[in-house]
């Protein structure tokens, strides 16, 4: 049972007496809603009631809206409901985690390429501050997994990167940084995303480390996080087959379950051998990691009886109340399980301090975006972007000698053509250019879909280039990668917008030819090719306008790239 007058809570006695008080004062609709966390894509004064009036929610996260929108939101959760809520944000990157408006300031990567703790540090005020103006008490984050895997593009992004150490003392910075914003932590994903490559919204995710492989990793990272004071864990539809095994012996291989339904590791790993005290999570349930693991009848109370606290996200309010009453109901939740995860959750309220809710004044939401969280991203972009190799010498590039660039644009499938292209390609565009270039962007197969369907507009993609008229009219090609997504591909690859076309690289022998990748640190494995190759890690202004300086020399190259750029092959360090 937990002890609220323990770490992480260490709550004083008119917090306690808060919890108790609120605990005996509940009804079973109550204590049944308090188990749950709403994602709201809804926020008209109807829904917000009914979430907080007829499902009695513990905890909401949304998705989208305005900055003005979302406060609003955020007010009427806390003013609707008896017992305040925990409302959440992925503040992994910065503000724009929490609110559209907000300020991106850095990836995990980037963190993990800048050789200085300002980064995660200036990422995570940034994010911490802007959040708590839209009343955000609670962030999914750090991203604490450890990434092994280079093929891994579900957390190549978020993580920190492969150093458990390293990992280790930029989440601990991440924290200290979110306590000071008055925002709780909860890291992500136990057991532990990163060593395979595979992404649990498709399939149940597995950490195959060996015990004493995740003992060195992925332990050594939660165990100094819990001593530093952890609020909460967010645990992912990832199964840890080697733990589950040692503290279930002859479990069958059809018995291992995602750590999310496997008491084994939430309950015997997490709690009893790291002695996390805090509250747990899951990760959302509509993932298929979890949904394919047992019927949601089974699930919903499940969860609750393998050690979680709180469910992450409604799939239907009225079915999913309904099957968390029955596993009450039918012992599947005891009512000492059930007493603990509601003490866990009340506990976390207070220590966040919502036993004396003040929600924040609108005046502050004047810090969104301001100016000072703008320098921390300019400042984030020198510090981490990383020139991986140039074995051809071509940097730094001076523009009065080498001014005509052909920019070749590589992004993701986009979801529907009616919308404006990446923005990434024109503000790279605007940023050459106001550093001498004159440049000349060809168009891809989607540019061209959008200005009029035509069977012709593939082969207009496969067009073949004079070598001698290009090498006549361009000094230097630039090939931008800017690739993104997950839940819809298990990994992410660079991929042509059409079979054959013309971006495939074709200029290395012909003329000097740089690639960046404007988000994933592994492409190399799929252009090895590039002789000079940089990650850039993300798309803003503040990114890119930093990347030109670099490729141009006015400013050095600061990132430092880990082993995992190579992708394992001898010919991407060529």
């Amino acid at each position: 049972m937990v002890d609220l007058r323990a770490k992480p809570f260490y709550l004083d006695e008119e917090q306690l007496q808060w919890v108790e008080d609120t605990l005996t004062s509940m009804t079973e609709d109550e204590k049944v809603g308090q188990l749950f966390i709403h994602l709201t894509l809804r926020r008209d004064e109807a829904a917000i009631t009914q979430l907080c009036e007829k499902y009695h929610i513990g905890g909401v996260r949304w998705q989208g809206g305005t900055l003005e929108e979302v406060y609003e939101q955020n007010r009427m959760f806390q003013e609707k409901s008896r017992i305040p809520v925990l409302i959440a944000a992925n503040c992994e990157s910065g503000g724009n985690g929490a609110v559209g408006e907000g300020t991106f300031v850095a990836s995990g990567a980037a963190c993990g390429a800048s050789q200085t703790t300002d980064t995660v540090r200036d990422m995570a005020r940034a994010g911490g501050t802007e959040a708590a103006a839209v009343g955000c008490n609670w962030t999914f984050g750090p991203v604490c997994d450890v990434v092994s895997n280079w093929r891994n593009t579900i957390v190549n992004t978020r993580a920190f990167g492969s150093d458990p150490d390293q990992v280790l003392r930029l989440s601990k910075v991440y924290m200290e940084e979110m306590k000071k914003a008055g925002l709780l932590c909860a890291a992500k994903h136990f057991p532990g995303d990163g060593s395979e490559e595979r992404d649990q919204h498709l399939l149940m995710g597995c950490n195959d480390l060996s015990c004493e492989e995740w003992d060195a990793s992925f332990g050594r990272v939660y165990r100094g996080l819990i001593e530093a004071g952890l609020p909460s864990v967010m645990v992912g539809h990832i199964c840890q087959p080697a733990y589950s095994r040692r503290l279930r012996p002859g479990m069958k291989d059809e018995e291992i379950m995602p750590a999310t339904l496997a008491p084994e590791l939430v309950t015997g790993l997490l709690r009893d051998r790291l002695g996390f005290n805090g509250l747990i999570l899951t990760d959302a349930t509509h993932m298929a990691g979890l949904s394919n693991a047992v019927s949601r009848r089974e699930m919903v109370p499940g969860v609750i009886a393998a050690g979680c606290d709180m469910v992450l996200f409604f799939n239907d309010p009225e079915e999913d109340m309904a099957y968390m009453k029955q596993g009450i109901a039918d012992g599947t939740i005891s009512p000492e399980r059930l007493d603990d995860a509601l003490r866990r959750i009340l506990g976390l309220k207070a220590m966040a301090g919502l036993h004396r809710l003040s929600f924040p004044e609108k005046e502050g939401l004047k810090v969104v975006g301001q100016e000072a969280h703008r320098k921390a991203a300019r400042k984030a972009a020198q510090e981490s972007i990383t020139l991986v190799k140039d074995t051809q010498n071509l940097l730094p590039v001076d523009p009065a000698l080498r001014k005509r660039v052909t920019l070749f644009f590589i992004e993701s499938t986009p979801e529907t053509l009616t919308g404006e292209p990446d923005p990434a390609r024109q503000i790279l565009i605007e940023e050459l250019e106001a550093a001498g270039f004159e440049v000349t962007a060809p168009e891809n197969y989607y540019d061209l879909e959008r200005k009029g369907h035509s069977p012709a507009n593939k082969g207009l993609m496969m067009r073949g280039f004079s070598r001698e008229t290009f090498k006549a009219r361009c000094d230097l090609v630039i090939l931008a990668v800017h690739m993104k997504g997950y839940a819809q591909t298990n990994n992410v690859r660079v991929n042509y917008s059409v079979g054959h076309s013309y971006e495939i690289p074709w200029s290395v022998h012909e003329v000097p030819t740089l690639c960046v990748s404007l988000n994933y640190t592994n492409h190399l494995f799929d252009l090895p090719m590039m002789k000079t190759f940089i990650n850039a890690y993300a798309p803003t202004r503040e990114y890119l306008h930093a990347l030109v300086e670099k490729i141009t020399g006015r400013s050095p190259f600061q990132g430092k790239a880990n082993d995992l750029v190579w992708c394992g092959r001898w010919e991407t360090r060529l």
